[in-house]
């Protein structure tokens, strides 16, 4: 395929239109997982020999969790951003792996943390720590990756990419604060959304795609070009993350559909259908979540943001948000590791299509 063609085929969208058919939902399976990831393969089977080298704990206690979760090492999607991102603009580096590393066990710390928060008893169709242990060694678990994250970085020995992962792992923090704090908020606008998961998912993302730029000291025009399409990437993601909680099978995302609506979560589709669908219908819905959502509510909220269109537009957004991202790296010359990106991007926006 010719890069004109490749670029040709991710739809620009300045428009959101939504979708005439209501998309299906799926995530990510192996075959998707191995044929994206298969130009980086060499780079993963070092980032795994070091990741597990690394997981050896310092104590029974730690090595039993640490295999625990080597047994559900997830998709891995933001080392798989740092090594596509680095050879596409030819910016891999011997220390790419390291900081691909440090990345990983910053995400797998705010998952331990967040299992505790949401009083999870399953993550990737396992139990969780906090389930399996308690949470208080789940807590501790999760401090105990962020020390090896930091410890990583500073092997890495490069100043700006702390800063970058210092300053992701804040907005991961302040991202998670927000989202409790907004818990119940029906009147939550898109824009305040956006901004929660700009700082909760995206923020590593776009600090995952900076590695390259970072390690091969690029200009700062570089770096924010990088820096736009992961954070774009990392705000469709969770866009679609968030859909798939409400109509996602729950064999493909191992819990049952929901769990964001009994929480209070309150989230793209729902937001779309309170503040653009009919007002007399909304202001009846209303007074149905703030009462408090039941499982027995539950369909009958979805069914109130299908009619209003509301999954229909997150799918429109967070397609238009991943094709602008993708535009950011329009000038890079076509190669493998450059289509794995774009089928990255299309994954980010068509898990649910």
């Amino acid at each position: 395929m010719s890069k004109n063609l490749l670029q040709d085929s991710i739809v620009s969208a300045a428009i959101v239109k939504p979708v005439t058919k209501a998309p299906s939902i799926r995530t990510l399976d192996g075959a998707d997982l191995e044929r994206l990831i298969r130009p980086v393969k060499a780079d993963f089977e070092l980032f795994d020999r070091e990741l597990t080298a690394m997981m050896k704990g310092d104590s029974p206690l730690i090595t039993s969790i640490a295999r625990h979760l080597l047994n559900s090492k997830g998709k891995r999607i933001r080392p798989g951003l740092v090594f596509l991102s680095s050879h596409a603009a030819n910016q891999y580096t011997e220390l790419s792996v390291l900081a691909s590393l440090a990345i990983e066990l910053i995400h797998t710390a705010t998952l331990l943390h967040d299992d505790v928060v949401d009083d999870s008893q399953m993550r990737r169709n396992q139990e969780t720590v906090n389930f399996k242990w308690t949470n208080l060694i789940s807590v501790l678990m999760g401090d105990y990756l962020f020390a090896k994250a930091f410890k990583v970085m500073v092997k890495v020995g490069s100043m700006e990419l702390i800063a970058a992962l210092s300053s992701a792992t804040e907005r991961v923090s302040v991202g998670e604060l927000r989202q409790i704090e907004e818990t119940g908020n029906y009147d939550l606008s898109e824009q305040e959304y956006l901004k929660v998961i700009s700082d909760k998912t995206a923020s590593l993302f776009e600090a995952a795609c900076q590695v390259g730029p970072i390690l091969t000291e690029q200009s700062a025009e570089v770096r924010e070009r990088f820096s736009k399409f992961g954070e774009a990437l990392g705000q469709a993601f969770q866009i679609t993350d968030d859909l798939l909680d409400l109509v996602g099978e729950a064999s493909d995302t191992g819990k049952e559909p929901g769990n964001d609506m009994l929480t209070g979560k309150v989230t793209l589709p729902l937001i779309y259908a309170l503040q653009d669908g009919d007002r007399y219908e909304a202001e009846k819905m209303r007074a149905v979540l703030e009462n408090g959502v039941t499982s027995e509510d539950f369909p009958e909220v979805l069914g109130f943001i299908r009619r209003q269109g509301g999954i229909d537009y997150a799918f429109s957004r967070a397609r238009q948000i991943a094709d602008k991202g993708f535009a950011e790296l329009s000038d890079l010359e076509d190669s493998i590791y450059y289509r794995s990106l774009s089928d990255m991007t299309r994954f980010s926006m068509s898990r649910a299509g």
